[in-house]
């Protein structure tokens, strides 16, 4: 058995310490934010922070991180109100998304360090794979984060994602021809 923090809640897996944390966190856990894309290390769509650090949960197996401290991107906040998910989207960075967690956990990691990253810091940073390209609005995107969390930026949203049931749908009324 395996106890470390996931999102702020303390977990103890039953599986074989060999797991990769990727599995124990979408089969066990059900927090399928947590991407698997390649399950070699080398596309970044499973980055969790572990300890304050951008770990690839793919490379990484339970029994090595007992009492360690795990965030995925559902435990970044709830409301999607971290600076980089706000940049994030108000610079359209996602295309299709399947990358998009890896790189904002990626990203919160890097500002956390690092609140000024340059084009190079960021680039070196995030090394993640995006067949969608979005490259350029994600350096912008994650300069913009740093300015939120400095202060000297701010964003208007609206309303975050998800929509209450009895505001998805309306009757229209039906249109009558006119004589």
């Amino acid at each position: 058995m395996t106890k470390f923090t996931v999102n702020n809640q303390p977990v103890e897996y039953r599986m074989d310490p060999a797991t990769p944390l990727l599995w124990a966190l979408r089969d066990a856990s059900n927090l399928t934010g947590t991407k698997y894309g390649c399950g070699t290390g080398h596309c970044g769509a499973c980055i969790v922070d572990i300890d304050g650090a951008a770990k690839k949960s793919c490379l990484v197996p339970i029994g090595s991180i007992e009492g360690s401290v795990v965030t995925t991107i559902e435990g970044l906040s709830h409301d999607r109100s971290h600076p980089i998910q706000v940049a994030f989207l108000a610079e359209n960075v996602s295309q299709c998304g399947f990358c998009i967690p890896g790189m904002i956990m990626a990203a919160s990691a890097l500002l956390r360090n690092n609140p000024r990253p340059s084009e190079e810091q960021i680039r070196q940073s995030i090394a993640n794979i995006c067949r969608c390209g979005v490259y350029p609005r994600l350096v912008e995107a994650i300069q913009r984060a740093g300015r939120i969390q400095r202060g000297d930026d701010t964003v208007a949203t609206g309303p975050r994602p998800g929509i209450d049931p009895k505001d998805a749908a309306s009757v229209v009324p039906a249109l009558t021809p006119q004589p």
